[in-house]
């Protein structure tokens, strides 16, 4: 993973994570869309512009103090609005607008590495991509968490027992809290990570 940052170092993250998140949300909004909802697409949210997607907090700073704590990137976008009373198939349409962002988030990796392969003769365009590649593998693989509030909880709500589905509704005020304490208490992080190497192995 991406260790002993530089100032070009941090340009890259933070140039890879404002168009992952832009592609993320963007696609978020419109599946919603294509689903029936026009709730994100009239808040202007089916866009590549990142003004439109960050929150200067959640999204800059938060994954740039964790990458270099935990050497994995705990971010968070503004959310992409959607009304499920608006959604076709219900839940399983909340879980398909859930998926798809990350979901474009692999499809970025899978570019990403096909461009590393095309530019092995330039060191410098190469490192960057694979920057680019691992931040969106983690991006892949953290909000596919099945943990409140990110996306794969809502994947797991949509197949789980009612029991489950209001466990997961009372945690989700709290479920970056439980994330960090996780990440704290140790091995979490350490599981991204593998997982993380495990799909780089076949990008890269």
């Amino acid at each position: 993973m991406i260790s002993g940052f530089t100032i070009t170092d941090i340009i890259i993250i933070i140039v890879s994570l404002l168009v992952s998140i832009s592609v993320h949300e963007s696609v978020h909004a419109y599946v919603g869309l294509t689903l029936g909802d026009t709730t994100a697409s009239e808040e202007g949210r089916i866009s590549l512009n990142p003004l439109r997607h960050i929150d200067p907090f959640a999204t800059l700073i938060l994954p740039l103090i964790t990458l270099i704590l935990f050497k994995f990137p705990i971010l968070a976008a503004r959310p992409v609005p959607f009304n499920p009373s608006r959604v076709k198939f219900a839940e399983f349409g909340a879980a398909l607008i859930a998926v798809a962002g990350p979901l474009s988030n692999l499809v970025l990796a899978i570019i990403g590495a096909v461009l590393v392969h095309l530019f092995l003769a330039d060191s410098s365009i190469v490192y960057a991509l694979e920057i680019f590649v691992q931040l969106n593998v983690l991006l892949f693989i953290f909000n596919l968490i099945p943990i409140p509030p990110l996306d794969g909880s809502r994947v797991l709500y949509a197949f789980a027992p009612e029991p489950v589905q209001q466990i997961m509704s009372q945690i989700e005020p709290f479920g970056i809290i439980v994330i960090f304490g996780l990440v704290l208490l140790g091995g979490f992080g350490g599981l991204l990570i593998n997982i993380d190497n495990f799909v780089l192995r076949y990008l890269l």
